[in-house]
Formats: C-alpha cells, structure tokens, sequence
C-alpha cells in the first residue's frame, strides 16, 4: 500500500556533503530536556516519519535512544527504508577516552537496532560532564578546559568508526573556529558537519563563514530559539526569536507561523535546522516550510539585521574552574582558554 505523506519525502531539499552523501535540510531533534518523556519523544520519531521526514537528530545523553529504536523498528516493519534515513547520534562527554568511543557507538547503534549511523558527532569538545537536573554552578572534579592532544585520541577513534563501517560520517558539535583549526590541521577523517546554535537572534556569522568555507555543514540547534531549553539555560538578558517584530510581521504576510519563518531563514541561508516538537502539527509544518515559496531577498535582508548575539546555550555546567565565566568556552576572542 503506497504512504500519503503529509510532505513528500521527495520534495525535501538535500544538502550534498564532500562524500557526495546527502544530507535532508530539516531534520526532527530529539532532545526533549527533562520536559518531555522518552516515549513521547519516540512518538514523534514515528509520526514525523510518516509525515515525511528522513531525518533524525540523537544523543546518547539524552536518554531515548532506546525508545526512538523501538518507534524505528515499527517503521522499518511499515516499510520505511533504512537506506532512505539520515540517523545522526552523538558521543557523550563521559566517553572521551579512548576505550569508551567505539562502546558508546555501539550502545547507541544496539539502542536504535541499527547497523550504521549516517553521522556520528563529538558532542561537546570537553569531556566534562553533569549529573542530569543540575544547576549551572556545578563543576566536575576531573573537569578540565579543551587540550587538543587529548580531543585528537578521541577524534582517532571516532576515525575507526568510519574504518569498522559503523558510522558513514564524523563530526563535531558546539566547536569554535580555533579549535576546528586545529582538528582540521590534524585529522585524517575531516568532519563533516559541525551542530552549532543558530538561530535569528544569534547567527554566528564568524563560526558559519569558517564552517562554509571548509565544506562543512552547519547542523543548526534551536532554529526557533529553544522555549523548551532547561531552565539553567535560560538567564534575564535571553530574547526570544519568535516574537521578535520581524519575524512576526513576516509570519503574518505569509500567514505562517513565527517558527515557520525561522525554519525556512536557516534553510535559505544554507545551514541545516533540527527543530524539536512533539505535535504533529508544528512538526510538519517545519518540514513544508522548505517545500513552499522562499522568503523575499528582502526578508532574508531584514532577518540578517535582527542578530543580537544571544547565547541561549551557555555551557556552564562544562566549566572547569569554580566562579568561571560561560564565556572561557567559547573562545570568543580566538584563544582556547587553559
């Protein structure tokens, strides 16, 4: 029996990565924070394949995998094809070490029921990390700042991955410019993809141009500016995209809404969004967003000026000092700080 899908799959813009892989320009994230259960996540997994997606962002970390293989399993047996997905998983910060990379893919491949991931990433560059529902002051005693020769005995087993075939592709997620100066001097796998914060309210034109110009795709979390994030992510001076004055009175010319009009702001600018949502009606209307009419030149124009710097993901929980500034993570004026 032939699927009605919400969207054609067909009709979803793909990105062409170096490999000559492609890549679908709008994928599902699965990071529900401590919001949403593991099985509504694995709910929206399957609906938003049927609905037409192809592409699904997880992480070990976020405590679903299991459930989301489940929801993947009753697609398969539907007659969704394995071969038509883009799968993406992550490698948790407590899993660095050299011995406990190609394990945690595995967990994550036995977890989902699969056989390959399309792209795994290094999720942070630190392997520090939290217990689950900590507030931002709480510091591992064996954190430490980013030490490249360190990442590099990672970033050589995440390469034995592609070797062994259990994944088709590396990369990265919330690096900065000089830290991906050094891996891209010294890997012999390059990434390809980097997942980074991108939304209206904080384009990250540096970090974007310098991923570009590599051939590296920005996958871009919280397209919509994340209302769902952790409440120790969220601090006085956050803006919200959504409500921003032009983004509204766009949403109200095209008759969409706001979210809509960041979706397809991040695919027409050439970056990858993986929004999050559980309702069938917001999730398939960011998939259309990039099967009907672009926004106008001069939308993407009034968009483009609407960039507050506005970090909503600050990382603190990484920190490796006591009384440190979320800002030593980000390398904000070129220098890996120690």
């Amino acid at each position: 029996m032939q699927q009605i899908y919400a969207v054609d799959p067909a009709l979803v813009p793909k990105r062409r990565l170096p490999t000559g892989a492609e890549l679908p320009a709008v994928g599902l994230g699965t990071f529900g924070s401590d919001r949403v259960s593991p099985e509504e996540i694995a709910d929206a997994v399957e609906g938003a394949m049927l609905a037409g997606y192809r592409h699904v962002d997880c992480a070990s970390v976020y405590g679903n995998e299991r459930q989301i293989g489940a929801a993947l399993a009753r697609l398969f047996a539907q007659g969704i094809r394995r071969e038509d997905l883009w799968i993406t998983s992550k490698l948790w910060n407590d899993k660095h070490g050299e011995e406990n990379v190609i394990l945690s893919c595995r967990q994550s491949l036995a977890d989902l029921g699969l056989q390959y991931l399309d792209l795994y990433l290094v999720h942070w560059p630190f392997p520090n990390f939290h217990p689950p529902g900590c507030g931002v002051e709480v510091r591992s005693a064996e954190a430490q700042p980013y030490i490249h020769a360190n990442f590099m005995k990672t970033w050589r087993q995440m390469e034995k991955l592609v070797d062994l075939g259990l994944v088709r592709h590396i990369g990265t997620s919330n690096m900065t410019v000089p830290k991906l100066r050094l891996l891209l001097a010294d890997a012999r796998v390059r990434p390809v993809a980097n997942e980074m914060e991108l939304h209206p309210h904080f384009q990250q034109l540096e970090l974007f141009a310098f991923v570009r110009a590599q051939a590296i795709e920005p996958i871009g979390y919280c397209p919509v500016g994340s209302p769902a994030r952790p409440d120790r992510d969220r601090t006085p001076d956050d803006t919200v995209d959504i409500e921003d004055p032009v983004i509204v009175r766009i949403a109200e010319r095209i008759d969409v809404h706001p979210a809509v009009v960041c979706i397809k702001w991040a695919a027409q600018r050439g970056q990858t969004p993986i929004p999050f949502s559980t309702k069938p009606s917001h999730y398939i209307a960011n998939l259309r967003s990039v099967t009907t009419p672009p926004l106008t030149a001069q939308d993407m124009h009034a968009i483009a000026s609407i960039d507050r710097n506005c970090r909503l993901i600050k990382g603190q929980v990484f920190l490796w000092k006591p009384n440190q500034s979320w800002e030593d993570l980000w390398d904000l004026d070129g220098v890996i700080r120690s």
